[in-house]
């Protein structure tokens, strides 16, 4: 199945680099997709706690979802994971 999430925080191609590149490690998540224009994240899961945990690991990135409180905190973190991918060369 597939699913999107709009995330906050999302700005730039560094951030989106971060998003793909740690999602595609959570498993049984494929094909993971980042738009920055319309901040959304998409992605194929088999089952929905594969969703939920994605969910999650957005949230821990920094890049809560839309519907989720967007704290200080979580504005820091999308700060370091932005740079993270604008740095990273993987």
């Amino acid at each position: 199945m597939k699913t999107s999430v709009i995330v906050q925080n999302l700005k730039c191609g560094g951030c989106a680099k971060t998003i793909s590149s740690k999602i595609s490690e959570v498993e049984n998540i494929t094909d993971v997709l980042v738009d920055v224009e319309s901040a959304m994240v998409s992605f194929a899961y088999k089952n929905i706690n594969d969703a939920l945990v994605v969910k999650d690991k957005l949230r821990a990135l920094g890049y809560p979802s839309i519907d989720s409180k967007n704290s200080l905190a979580a504005k820091a973190i999308s700060f370091v994971s932005c740079a993270t991918g604008k740095i990273s060369k993987s």
